[in-house]
Parts: structure tokens; C-alpha cells; sequence
């Protein structure tokens, strides 16, 4: 595998292979009722107990379009920089399963509700625009579940009717890294927009995965597989390492790929052949009788773009011009809408530079070894910020301010009291320092001896004896440059 230009190359018998990926994003509209029923869609609740009569398709009962998943969509769509269609139908898609109450699946074929756009992914070689093909609204299925009984499956229909964003990308990525970063920030432009809260653990977001491979330097897409409805980043990963090297396999020894839909076996880290992938005519797609095209006013939109907020990509720019940051940090800090704001709640009384290597630093260690959001941070934006300005003032050392750190993370304690409690203030008194430093060197007249006679390095020994004497108190600075004068 090589990752020049972040593309997955595959090399077999002195061919090189590259892998085409495209993805179908299914994302949960954030929304207290379904699409077409007044249903609740909260997470977690009983089996069953989240189902209207038009959710389990009782005879006579018609849907009816939840206003506010509209405006959701739309949202998203000028989100991804994408077109906005005035006027949109919504199809059946019929097929048979037990948790398809209907028989068919409520969704958009030939006009969906948005059209197409783009998405910046930043790479390690720069950044790359991803083509969005379309967004389209459909309704979600019921669940079965097949392990809570030895001879049947389980039905529960509290998913059923949820409203799904479909987000269908072009074939323009090209690796498990690049698929990595794409998910990242559609994640992350859906969640500052507050349309998916992108929990990948509660089904929220998860996707088809469609794979091909071609010679390099080739321009006819190969035949292409559909993972489906992997819900991980890393499995995404996964997947796609196997099914290329399958591919690739299958070709080198003559044999034919088959357009087909499969699954990913996460214990066994491989796909495996679920069904022939159909076409859209085998879905026998028709507008749905019960639902009038769906049409948006120029008005209706305008209102939508008034309320989209500061994306990732406009708020990367804005703290790159006026921090001054590293468009590496800059990446890393709006990544996430919590992270970005309590960034710039910290940045706001205390040093730009110092709070950007704690946050990105020792908090997200702390966060990410207990799991934790930035919104769950056991210390508070306003009390990182005064510990930055006691080192920024001398009161503390930066490694006593980690010693601080550590007792702040047991209930955001204020860092000024942990400094008068403990005694931690720095000592930054020229003469308390020098005492020390003329007793040091006293102490160790061979060294100051080998000192003098070239041998240099040993500067950091008397820093460290000065260091330890005062308790780790001292001011590193100030020791530096007493200790430069005495020898």
C-alpha cells in the first residue's frame, strides 16, 4: 500500500491498481417526531413503544410531511455548498422485508430535495474537494433483531419512519484515509449546523461503502461492490483494505467481479456476498400517490441561509487570520463546534499560543483517556484560562501548572486556590534564588570545575540540583540566567 497523494495503490505482478470509493451517507435528521408521523425519535426508548399507526402501516392511514425535516435538509444541503431544488418528489421504493411494515420504503429517486455539492477534506498533501452527487430524505426501516430468540426474528419498529438524509458522494475518493476525513467533516459541518448529531454508536450515522479498482492510469471504472450499513469509521477502513485486495485478487486470476451487494464481518475483518446489487428498476420506484411534490419558495430558502452559522472551513479561516494559528491547529480546533468554542471562550482572557497546546495537548489526553467530550471537560474554559495566565504572569512554572492540572481534573477547582493551598507558587525572588544557586555550587566544587574546564553539558545538572532543592519551585528562567553569571 502505498499513501503518496493519500491514494491506496495496490500492487500485484508489477501492476498497480488504485481504488475508487464512493460513499451513501444515511444521516438522522435531528428532529422530535418522524417524517411522515408525529412518532417520537428518541434513542433507547422500549421496543415498540415509538409507533403511530401510520409508522406500522395500518390500512387507511396517510403520511404527512414534518415540516421541520425539510428545513433540516435544506440546511445541510447549503451546508455542503450544494444546489437547492425548488421543487422535489418523493417515491416509493418497494421491496419486501420484515421491518418494512409497507412494503415500500418512502424516499426520492429522479428529484431529489438537493442537488449537487462539495466537501474540502484537509490531507496530509493539502486539501481535496469531494463532489456531493445529492441529498435526498427517505424514511428509515424497523429493526430485526435475530439474537433474543433461539428460533425467531424480533420486530421492533420504534426506527421506522425516522427521517434519513441520504448523502451520496461522486467517486472521488481514493482511500481509507481520505474516507476517514470525509466522514469527519460531513460529521462535523452536520453538527455545527445542528441537523445529525453524527452518534455513529446509536445508528445515527452509518454508510454504504461502494468499492472498485482499475489500473492505474486508466479511466473506465471497474465493476463496483456495496458494503452496506457500516457504522464505524474504522470498519469503513477495514472494509475497504479487504474488498480492494479482493478485487484485485479476483482480477489477477482471471476471474470475474459481480456487481453485488455484501456485508462487512467485523470479526472476521472480510466482506462477504449478501445479494446481487439491484438496479432501480427492481425497486419499481413511482411517485408516491399520498404526497404532492414537495415545492420551496425562494423566501422559504432565504430564511434557511439567514439562520446557517459559522461552518468549519469559514471559522478555520477566521482563527488562521486572526490567531495567527497553524492551519494544522486550525483544522484540529474546528473540527468539532464544542471544541471551537471552548477555544475561543479560553483564547479570550489568556494566551492564544499556551491555550492552544493545552487544549490540543494535555486536555484532549485527559478527554480522550476517559472517554469524555470537550463538553464533558472535568475542567472549565474559564479555569484553563486562569491557569495559562499564571504561567503567563510567572507565577507558576509550566510543569507545576501540570501538577495543578492533575488536581483540577477532580471538580474543576479554581488553579489560583490550588497554587495558595499547596504552595506552589514560583519562586521568582533573585535573592532566594541565588541563595540556593551559591549553595549548590559549593556543594559540588568538582563539577563547577569540570564545568569550567568544557565540559558544558553539565549546566543542566546544577538547573536540576537548583530545581530540586527549591522544591521544583524556582523560576526556570531566572535560574538560567543567575546560574549562566555564577559560572
Amino acid at each position: 500500500m502505498s499513501k503518496e497523494n493519500t491514494e491506496y495503490l495496490i500492487s500485484r505482478n508489477k501492476k498497480i491498481y488504485e481504488v475508487i470509493i464512493g460513499l451513501e451517507v444515511h444521516a438522522q435528521v435531528i428532529s422530535n417526531s418522524k417524517l411522515f408521523s408525529s412518532s417520537s425519535t428518541k434513542f433507547g426508548a422500549e421496543p415498540n413503544t415509538q409507533v403511530s399507526l401510520v409508522d406500522a402501516a395500518f390500512p387507511g392511514m396517510l403520511p404527512v410531511i414534518n415540516e421541520f425535516c425539510i428545513k433540516q435538509a435544506i440546511k445541510t444541503g447549503l451546508g455542503l455548498r450544494a444546489k437547492i431544488n425548488k421543487r422535489s418528489v418523493f417515491d416509493r421504493k418497494n421491496y419486501f422485508y420484515a421491518d418494512l411494515p409497507q412494503g415500500y420504503q418512502i424516499s426520492q429517486f429522479n428529484y431529489p430535495i438537493v442537488g449537487e455539492g462539495s466537501v474540502i477534506i484537509d490531507m496530509p498533501n493539502g486539501q481535496k474537494t469531494v463532489g456531493i452527487e445529492r441529498l435526498h430524505l427517505e424514511q428509515d426501516a424497523g429493526k430485526s433483531i435475530h439474537d433474543m430468540d433461539p428460533q425467531n426474528t424480533l420486530i421492533d419498529l420504534n426506527r421506522s419512519g425516522v427521517a434519513l438524509m441520504e448523502i451520496v458522494s461522486k467517486p472521488d475518493l481514493r482511500s481509507p484515509e481520505e474516507v476517514s476525513a470525509y466522514i469527519k467533516k460531513l460529521r462535523s459541518i452536520m453538527r455545527y449546523l445542528g441537523t445529525c448529531d453524527g452518534n455513529m454508536q446509536e445508528g445515527s450515522l452509518r454508510a454504504d461503502v461502494n468499492v472498485s479498482v482499475r489500473l492505474k492510469g486508466t479511466e473506465k471504472l471497474g465493476t463496483r461492490c456495496e458494503i452496506k450499513n457500516v457504522n464505524s469509521i474504522k470498519f469503513m477502513q477495514m472494509a475497504i483494505n479487504y474488498e480492494a485486495n479482493r478485487q484485485v485478487d479476483l482480477i489477477e486470476d482471471g476471474k470475474t467481479i459481480n456487481q453485488e451487494t455484501r456485508l462487512f464481518d467485523t470479526k472476521k475483518n472480510e466482506t462477504r456476498s449478501m445479494r446481487n446489487k439491484e438496479d432501480a428498476h427492481d425497486y419499481r420506484y413511482f411517485p408516491d400517490p399520498d404526497l404532492l411534490p414537495l415545492e420551496v419558495s425562494d423566501e422559504f430558502i432565504n430564511k434557511l441561509i439567514a439562520e446557517i452559522p459559522e461552518l468549519p472551513d469559514d471559522k478555520k479561516k477566521r482563527f488562521i487570520d486572526k490567531f495567527k494559528l497553524s492551519s494544522y491547529e486550525a483544522t484540529i480546533l474546528v473540527s468539532d463546534l464544542e471544541t471551537s468554542k471552548y477555544f475561543e471562550e479560553v483564547v479570550e482572557n489568556s494566551d492564544v499560543k499556551l491555550a492552544t497546546n493545552w487544549i490540543t495537548g494535555d486536555l484532549f489526553a485527559v478527554l480522550n483517556d476517559k472517554n469524555l467530550e470537550i463538553s464533558q471537560s472535568p475542567v472549565s474554559a474559564k479555569n484553563l484560562s486562569k491557569l495559562i495566565n499564571l504561567i503567563k504572569n510567572g507565577t507558576i512554572s509550566g510543569k507545576i501548572a501540570k501538577t495543578i492540572f492533575e488536581l483540577m481534573m477532580d471538580g474543576d477547582k479554581d488553579p489560583s486556590k490550588i497554587v495558595e493551598e499547596k504552595e506552589l507558587k514560583q519562586e521568582s525572588d533573585p535573592k532566594e534564588l541565588e541563595a540556593i544557586i551559591n549553595k549548590v555550587i559549593q556543594d559540588n566544587p568538582d563539577k563547577v570545575r569540570d564545568f569550567k574546564s568544557g565540559k558544558t553539558k553539565l549546566f543542566g545538572f546544577f538547573v536540576g540540583l537548583v530545581m530540586k532543592v527549591s522544591g521544583g519551585k524556582a523560576n526556570p528562567q531566572l535560574v538560567n540566567d543567575i546560574l549562566k553569571q555564577k559560572l
